[in-house]
Order: structure tokens, then sequence, then C-alpha cells
């Protein structure tokens, strides 16, 4: 068996304000302050893996521990944004020098007559909006109009809502794949989202949420990892965000928990060499954007428990990295993505412990660290810390 490297995104886990956060109308926003001041959170192993000794992390009231069982680093995002495929792109080496369009006034007219046109559905809401809210107050009308449900948010993202009733979710990937085609050039957003529902009022999504994301800009390290011949396995939404480019084999999950357990499985199961690559995306979708702190807690002490067991299964070869895309902070007014810091946590018996990388300038610090410790020779804007 060779070398594995076990990669976890803590979707939105961001650890404080970037200096440029202001810009973004994000001055003050901590996602770990907020949410490590909850009476549910309780992350020893976290805290043993040197998560409060990081950079920026001393007047929180959790300290940090003597000596950590792993090394540790803050990571400053280079790209211009704050959304899941700038910072997972980033972590996988391609810096994004120009932000994706937004839409804060909803779609224009030469999109949405042509999304009318071409998949023969009307649209309704076009503006944007909380996907648990716009289902309440459109969900009704959808259903006995059979129009699509397209709505934004602070985001890059054009999502399509219908209840399974009206529109399968077969059917509903379709007309996303015809968005995706649409939104290209200036409206190249970051990702059609496919939003499908169920049930009588209050309607529920469903777990079939797909995204439809861009591919990359460039080669990433999961090209690099494949081309070498090497796994790269995706747990989550990590196959979405690349569009399937550079992976090898894909688990599709249906919440944090089940994205752990898969991940344990492979661990114990799989004896491949290369990259194990997961987004756990309940901390952001669930209780960042409902700014729910104590949801937030509990997931994080959930995903602490399982972090535990991770490490108690791993190989004398294998790396476990944990680190975020953004910030959310669930304590702001706000209901979007925060620019924030993201920790780097490394551990495993062939990282030196307790040393503290500092402040990273680029989170493609990752897609150097990864591909350096597989030994696969990618050209990366970040270095190793190895």
């Amino acid at each position: 068996m060779g070398k594995r490297v076990i990669l976890i995104v803590a979707d939105s886990f961001g650890i404080g304000e970037m200096p440029d956060a202001e810009k973004y109308g994000d001055k003050g926003s901590n996602t770990l302050k907020a949410v490590s001041e909850s009476r549910f959170f309780r992350c020893p192993f976290l805290r043993e893996l040197g998560l409060f000794n990081i950079d920026g992390t001393e007047n929180l009231k959790i300290k940090g521990v003597g000596y950590p069982r792993g090394s540790y680093a803050r990571l400053t995002e280079k790209s211009a944004g704050k959304d899941t495929i700038t910072g997972h792109w980033e972590l996988s080496g391609i810096i994004t020098e120009h932000p994706f369009p937004v839409y804060p006034n909803g779609f224009p007219k030469e999109i949405t007559e042509r999304f009318e046109r071409e998949t023969g559905r009307g649209i309704l809401c076009n503006k944007p909006y909380s996907g648990t809210e716009v289902i309440k107050d459109y969900g009704k009308e959808q259903i006995e109009t059979g129009k699509l449900i397209v709505y934004t948010s602070a985001d890059s993202v054009f999502q399509i809502a219908a209840h399974t009733s009206s529109v399968s979710e077969e059917e509903l990937y379709k007309i996303c794949r015809t968005a995706r085609k649409i939104l290209t050039g200036d409206h190249a957003v970051a990702r059609v989202i496919a939003r499908p529902f169920e049930g009588d009022y209050p309607y529920k999504r469903t777990s079939g949420r797909h995204d439809f994301s861009l591919e990359p800009q460039g080669q990433t390290m999961l090209d690099a990892i494949k081309e070498n011949g090497l796994k790269v396995i995706s747990v989550g939404k990590i196959y979405d965000i690349f569009s399937g480019r550079g992976i090898t084999d894909k688990y599709f999950t249906e919440s944090n928990a089940d994205g752990l357990r898969i991940t344990e499985n492979i661990i114990r199961n799989n004896d491949f060499n290369g990259l194990l690559f997961v987004n756990l995306v309940d901390f952001d979708m669930k209780y960042g954007h409902r700014n729910d702190v104590d949801g937030y807690a509990k997931a994080l002490t959930e995903f602490d428990t399982g972090l535990k067991h991770i490490s108690e299964i791993m190989k004398d070869d294998d790396i476990l990295i944990v680190t975020a895309d953004h910030g959310c902070d669930p304590s702001t007014p706000s209901t979007d993505h925060s620019r924030e810091y993201v920790p780097l946590l490394i551990y495993g018996k062939n990282v030196e412990p307790a040393v503290n990388y500092g402040t990273r300038k680029t989170f493609a610090d990752v897609a150097s660290t990864v591909s350096h410790y597989l030994n696969v020779n990618y050209l990366s804007p970040g270095n190793s810390l190895f």
C-alpha cells in the first residue's frame, strides 16, 4: 500500500476575518469564535490537533494546548471571492483572479427568456432568496403551474427548485444542464444547482441536490494526481465542484454523518494510493446560512468525534488534513458566506507534531503539500508545508 492523504473540508469553518473582509461586508466575522462560545461546542480532538494554537485564536475563550498532536497553520484566500468554488479550487491549486458574477436584482431578461424558451417552462421568483423560504412562498404555485422556481443568493449561483410531483429529479437535472449551457461568458455563474423538494406544505427539500459547476480554468492537483496513476476519491459534493474532472471514484452523501461514515469505510477497506477528498456541507448549508449557532456547534462536536475515530484507523503512511473553503459566521445579521481565514490542521505518523506554520499566503499551499507528499509533480501557486 502506498501513501494516502485524507483531505477533509469542513465547509464554511472560518477562523476570523481577513484583512480585506470589510470590502466584502464581513468586518468582524469569526465563525470559530461564534460557535466555540456555544454551550454545545465540545471539540477536544480538534483542540489536541492544534485548532486553538493557530494564529489569531489567542483571544478566544478556549485556549490552545501546550504540545499539539498535529501541525497547524492559518490560510489566507488569495482568490477574489468567498464561495465554495473559489475556495475549493484554490485549495487544489487554482487562483480565481476575477469574482464570478452575482445577481442581487435577479437574472436579466436575456438569460431568463432564453431559459424559458429552451426548457419550455416559465419561471417564478427570479431574485435572491432563502432556499427554505422560497419553496414555502412559491411551492404551491410551482406545483399548480409547472413553472420553475429560479432564485439566487449572495453567491454566484443559479438555483432551480421544483416539486418532485411536478418535475422528476432526472428532468430537473436535465433542465440544469440546459441552464449550464446558457450561463457562459459574462454570465458564467459558478454553479447551477438543482433543488428538488417533496411532500405537502411546508415542503421539504430532498437529498437530490446536484451542483453543475464550471470546470476549473487550469490544471488542479486532482488532475495531476490522477494523471500519475493514483486514486482521487471524492466524498460529498467534491465531484460536483470539479465537474467530475480529475476524480477516479465518487461517493455522494446525505449528511455530515453519512460523509464521515463513508470516509471511515474507505480508509478501513480501500488500500488505495492517492487522495481521499471529502466535503462536509452541513456546517454551511444547514447552520451557517440559517444563523444557527448552536446547530453549528453540535455539528462540529459530531465532527470532532468522527475525526478521532478516523485518526484511530489511519495507517502509518496516511496523513489527515483538515481545512475549510470560506467562512459563514452564524452569529452575524448576514446569512451569507464571510471572507475569513481558514484553519489547516495536519496529523499523521509522518507529520512532525506541534509545528506552527504561521499565516500562509494562499489556500494553494494545500495543493503543494498534498502533491509533495504523494510524490506528484504539480506546479502550484502555493508552497508545500513539507
